[in-house]
């Protein structure tokens, strides 16, 4: 068992239970097109989807060029939400996810429609990477794919495209790339005109996009290409309507008549054909246009289209947390082979944390997340010294924040990168009032547990020593030590630790 596997999985050899009751989850995938919601029993490995719902928001018609989301696309955002929060009802809130993509990746203003939307729902929204959203989107389409074989997965969003190969359910490759059905139409069908040379600056502009990763993915290889999103649902009905193809099939032939139609059409306001709801079309020539470039620079002659997609893996993803198979485990198990952290020391942080942070879990209300967080940031304080050792957790918060890191939203990586900041020399007022105002109080005291807890193995010894006695009243806390052979030396790097505290407002007292 790795070092970052859970210590709270079954034990060897436990006989699992013949039925399971089935555990009611939800997942609202909240993409810069539309916005989803997923409601499921999950039992014996399966989904048996309650409720399914989705509506047009169009959120990343809402970012401007100042990059900030208008009031208008919050307002369709919020009141879409407001129709899914009583599909949530009564589901506790560690089998929900909220999660929210391109759009709310690239606006400036995120965290304030964030916060308005955490209040109207009562649980944490999350923004996910690219590479993860491409991840989960693999994890969720390969669940409703029977088939083994080495698959292409293409989801086109309303400001990304995600490409994946993968076998069963384990992805290859992963890619988000920055185009999308709403970013597109905005930037190349903005005065509605639609023409051939329009929509050939489009095909260029996503082929351009597609140029990085074309040889690589082609080198990789695949058998079966798949697409799971909106607009390859939209494009293979169009076509099947049109009887240029079997139902649920894209040809390259099917997709150059459709091109050559809506080229016809001359306006998007004109945009109408059989099989294309009325509320996709003014965005559709875009979606087809990045499909056609995906086409042409793969070269594929058809894809077929599964539902399963982002909200799915969503909830697969959600039912593996916490446990052995939590990818999370393994991204940053990678992390501590590639910075060559010093694997024994690390360990005698994290146990030192966590003992201190049990002591008062009461006072301070942490939970068992908050604990194991704690730990993995325990164990990655020292990334930073790969770099260099001077400012090595400044180096080491990069690291965190912007790795790409299999399995973690963004907020989550914001936790660790905060962590690891803070564990040691001047307590980061400036980033922790940076934070939003919700995580502040929790973020500062799992970093000052952190922090007392390098502070206690500063002499690297060979396993964690005794731990002191902690206790918290508010935001202040007491440590008492008993008499040990390294006391002295403890307790003049304790003094500076409380001089630190002390200049951020903290109260920490020694005795």
């Amino acid at each position: 068992m790795t070092a970052f596997k859970d210590s709270q999985a079954d034990p060897a050899g436990q006989t699992p239970p013949l039925a399971e009751e089935p555990r009611r989850l939800a997942a609202i995938d909240m993409g810069s097109n539309s916005f989803h919601l997923l409601v499921a029993n999950y039992a014996n490995g399966e989904l048996q989807v309650v409720a399914r719902k989705g509506e047009k928001v169009q959120l990343a018609d809402g970012v401007g060029d100042d990059g900030l989301l208008d009031e208008a696309a919050m307002t369709r955002a919020l009141d879409c939400l407001a129709r899914f929060a009583p599909f949530l009802e009564g589901i506790a809130l560690r089998d929900m996810r909220v999660v929210g993509t391109n759009a709310l990746r690239s606006a400036d203003n995120s965290q304030e429609f964030i916060d308005r939307a955490e209040a109207l729902l009562g649980t944490r929204i999350e923004i996910i990477a690219g590479r993860e959203e491409a991840r989960l989107i693999y994890l969720g389409a390969a669940h409703a794919l029977a088939e083994d074989g080495r698959r292409l997965i293409v989801d086109i969003g309303g400001g990304s495209t995600e490409l994946i190969i993968g076998e069963r359910f384990e992805p290859m490759a992963l890619e988000s790339l920055t185009m999308g059905c709403v970013t597109f139409t905005r930037r190349f069908f903005a005065n509605g005109e639609l023409s051939e040379k329009r929509m050939r600056r489009a095909e260029l502009a996503a082929l351009s996009e597609l140029a990085n990763i074309r040889r690589p993915y082609q080198k990789v290889g695949w058998l079966d290409p798949v697409g799971s999103s909106g607009t390859i649902k939209a494009t293979a009905a169009v076509i099947a309507a049109e009887g240029k193809s079997p139902e649920g099939v894209i040809t390259r032939k099917g997709l150059l008549d459709l091109r050559k139609r809506l080229i016809k059409c001359k306006r998007l306001s004109k945009v109408s054909m059989s099989g294309l709801k009325a509320d996709r079309a003014r965005v559709f020539p875009a979606g087809v246009a990045i499909l056609s470039a995906i086409f042409e620079a793969f070269g594929l002659e058809e894809m077929r289209y599964s539902e399963g997609a982002l909200r799915e893996g969503v909830l697969y993803d959600l039912v593996g947390r916490n446990s052995p198979e939590d990818p999370r485990h393994q991204a940053l198990e990678a992390l501590t082979q590639r910075y060559n952290v010093d694997l024994r020391q690390a360990e005698n942080v994290a146990t030192t944390a966590v003992g201190l942070l049990e002591q008062v879990r009461e006072a301070w209300q942490l939970d068992d997340d908050q604990a194991r967080f704690l730990a993995w940031a325990s164990r990655l304080h020292e990334i930073g010294q790969a770099i260099s050792h001077s400012q090595f957790h400044r180096h080491g918060a990069y690291l965190l924040e912007h790795s790409d890191l299999s399995g973690f939203s963004k907020p989550e990586q914001r936790l660790l990168a905060f962590l690891v900041r803070a564990h040691r020399r001047k307590f980061p007022t400036k980033e922790w009032q940076a934070l939003p105002r919700s995580e502040q109080r929790s973020h500062a005291r799992l970093a000052r547990l952190l922090r007392l807890a390098v502070v206690i193995n500063h002499s690297r010894p060979e396993q964690a020593p005794a731990l002191p006695k902690l206790s918290a009243s508010g935001e202040s806390l007491s440590l008492h030590c008993d008499e040990s052979e390294d006391l002295n030396l403890l307790l003049a790097d304790l003094e500076d630790e409380v001089a630190y505290q002390r200049a951020a407002d903290l109260s920490l007292t020694i005795t």
